[in-house]
């Protein structure tokens, strides 16, 4: 029978289990997908631990908002998809009766979209999730256009790789900050225009430096916590502060710099919208197919090392996403 990630209780990795499932057939208005990929997320890190933002039914819960896979079987009512189509799978969290650390799953199918030509399953696990909170912080929330320079805070994380990439793709001058100097080449080979290691410089002098003394037009922030304030500074006078995650979970201070427009930017809430989803598809297949968007994977897992995967997305920032395949 084919596998599936569960876990019974909140903890560290270890609570994770492979156990075997019947295949379920798809209901009305909904496909089976056969996992090709998956990656590993901070928000599945936190769901495990019992950090998660909504309660989880125990036991027998799920993981996995994103991954990517052929369509299996469709439900009746389905229209526009065809068994055999690469499709990736639209992040809806949902863990108690789907997930995508699976060998297969079902889900509405208005929740899938086309792989782009091109993308093998590896790096098509790792689009979706970091590519959509960029794109959407950046030009649904920010307003990104071509010119303004963009300070990306945990550059080199799935999230800030693909920023740096969509920045370029629209014109834009991103400057990666990074906490370790040994990571400054690796995002400058990765599109950065300017890389400032705050382990070596003070982020707010390298940010004037870099901009002529006028500060960021946007900050993407995916850090928060007590540096906020700082950070704010950074920005130009009228310039726009994004933040989308919070690997930093001591309390954030309040923004120095009063004349910033903030954004608390919710990629679940946008992917929900079928209209902002084909939009943001339309962008990703074109950055693709063009090769300017080009997920950065660190590291690849089998299945049956589920658990050794969350060790090592604990243990610190990978440069990329991890992926398991099944």
């Amino acid at each position: 029978m084919p596998r599936v990630v569960v876990f019974d209780e909140t903890g560290g990795p270890e609570v994770l289990r492979v156990v075997d499932e019947p295949v379920v057939e798809p209901a009305t208005g909904e496909v089976r997908v056969r996992i090709e990929a998956f990656a590993v997320n901070p928000l599945d890190q936190m769901v495990r631990a019992g950090q998660s933002p909504r309660p989880v039914q125990l036991p027998h819960a799920r993981l996995g908002v994103e991954g990517t896979g052929v369509i299996d079987a469709l439900g009746s009512g389905v229209s526009g998809l065809a068994v055999g189509e690469p499709v990736i799978l639209g992040a809806i969290p949902d863990f108690e009766t789907r997930g995508a650390y699976a060998e297969y799953t079902t889900l509405p199918a208005d929740r899938v979209v086309p792989r782009p030509a091109g993308l093998e399953p590896v790096g098509a696990a790792a689009l979706w999730v970091s590519y959509f909170t960029a794109y959407g912080a950046l030009v649904e929330s920010a307003g990104m256009r071509p010119g303004d320079q963009v300070l990306i805070t945990a550059a080199s994380g799935g999230v800030g790789r693909a920023a740096i990439q969509i920045a370029n793709q629209i014109g834009a001058v991103p400057i990666a900050v990074t906490r370790q100097s040994a990571k400054v080449e690796s995002l400058l080979g990765a599109g950065a225009a300017a890389v400032i290691a705050t382990d070596r410089e003070d982020i707010g002098e390298a940010v004037r430096r870099h901009t002529g003394e006028v500060g960021a037009d946007i900050i993407l922030d995916a850090v928060m916590g007590p540096g906020l304030a700082e950070l704010s500074l950074a920005a130009k006078l009228g310039g726009t502060l994004a933040t989308v995650g919070r690997l930093d979970p001591r309390p954030a201070s309040f923004p120095a710099n009063p004349s910033l427009t903030i954004y608390r930017y919710m990629a679940f809430a946008d992917m929900a919208d079928p209209v902002t989803v084909r939009r943001v598809a339309a962008f990703l297949a074109a950055g693709v197919r063009t090769g300017v968007l080009q997920p950065a994977v660190d590291r690849v897992f089998a299945l049956d090392d589920i658990i050794e995967a969350h060790r090592y997305l604990a243990r610190g920032m990978p440069v990329g996403k991890i992926v398991v395949t099944p």
